[in-house]
């Protein structure tokens, strides 16, 4: 009841704060590319791509027996062929020391669509839960915070700013798919596994060559620093080879920023800047999250500047969204960018010692 009280007062703060603020002109800046990892605006009429359903059926070009060769990766027993894993409706478990025993949610998906081979949660979100630059990272987040995201999806409350992005509706459709108990499971299943870094976030002007998986990622391609960051946050997998064709969770993950935006982020976080209120006021000291807030330190720029874009533009809605309007109304594009840069470089405390199940 403590943390109950606590939390209502803080965020009773943040709404009297943030009322303060004059709301935006409806007028919005055209939208950050780099966070929904598109080259082009969206355009009316787009729809999203669909997404490949989970399945163990030959794709064309595959060689046969290139797919159902075993692969190995560092530190792991386990063995797993690139059709396994592929395979999102039998999720791959490189390391199960690493978290929790994997219920049948979190490994397979919606026990309703089971006959049509649903996604488990570990597919995307990896069985870490520390997802990727595309998607969410859930580990660490309050239960009662994933909980209420999966029932404003099911409710059609969150959708992306862009409608090209292919994974928005599929993670709708999952979550209309899953029944309270499954919601309670996953998200108390993300909520035991502590979060802890994997990012290394750099400052640059110039960035090796990137290759954009147009609505996915960066890769690079390149080894020398060439091309222009130009105001950009660009994720991109240390060891492209691990993190995607091998799925492995604990590959990292290179963070370029702007220059000088982590000082100009972390003045915005910690004080507001003159345009809004301090990060910690609702989210905690630490950045952590309290009870049904989350934690925003240390988790992925591109996630984090997609919510903020969302909530701007009207596409991300819900009772919490309602807090965080008026906090966002006076920011600009830069602004979000220069917040979402110095939140990736917090490194989170480093949790004790547990047991892995």
């Amino acid at each position: 009841m403590k943390q109950q009280a606590r939390i209502a007062l803080l965020c009773g703060v943040c709404v009297s704060l943030g009322a303060s603020f004059a709301w935006a002109q409806e007028q919005y800046e055209p939208e950050p590319l780099w966070a929904y990892a598109w080259s082009t605006q969206p355009q009316p009429g787009d729809q999203p791509r669909p997404q490949i359903p989970p399945s163990r059926d030959l794709r064309p070009g595959d060689d046969p027996e290139e797919v159902a060769r075993l692969r190995t990766v560092e530190g792991s027993s386990a063995t797993y062929s690139r059709m396994d894993v592929r395979d999102g409706h039998d999720v791959i478990d490189w390391f199960p020391g690493d978290h929790p025993l994997m219920p049948d949610i979190i490994r397979h998906g919606p026990a309703s669509l089971m006959t049509e081979r649903g996604r488990g949660c570990g597919s995307c979100h990896l069985p870490n839960g520390k997802g990727r630059p595309e998607n969410a990272p859930p580990a660490g987040q309050p239960a009662a915070y994933t909980i209420q995201q999966l029932q404003d999806m099911r409710n059609g409350l969150r959708y992306s700013a862009d409608p090209r992005k292919p994974n928005s509706s599929t993670m709708n459709a999952l979550a209309e798919a899953m029944t309270e108990e499954e919601m309670q499971e996953a998200a108390e299943y993300f909520a035991a596994i502590p979060w802890t870094p994997w990012m290394n976030v750099m400052e640059a002007d110039l960035i090796p060559e990137m290759h954009l998986e147009e609505g996915n990622m960066y890769i690079t391609v390149g080894t020398e620093p060439t091309e222009p960051l130009a105001g950009r946050i660009v994720e991109t997998p240390v060891d492209e080879h691990q993190a995607n064709f091998l799925r492995n969770p604990r590959s990292p993950w290179n963070v370029y920023v702007p220059t000088g935006s982590l000082a100009r982020g972390e003045k915005l976080v910690t004080t507001g800047a003159g345009k809004t209120i301090q990060c910690g006021i609702c989210h905690g000291s630490d950045l952590m999250g309290l009870a049904s807030i989350p934690g925003i330190a240390g988790r992925s720029p591109s996630y984090m500047m997609r919510q903020l874009y969302d909530m701007k533009r009207g596409t991300r809605n819900g009772l919490s969204v309602q807090l965080m309007k008026p906090i966002i109304a006076n920011l600009t594009v830069d602004d979000m960018t220069a917040i979402v840069a110095y939140l990736a470089s917090i490194t989170p405390p480093t949790p004790a010692p547990t047991d892995a199940q």
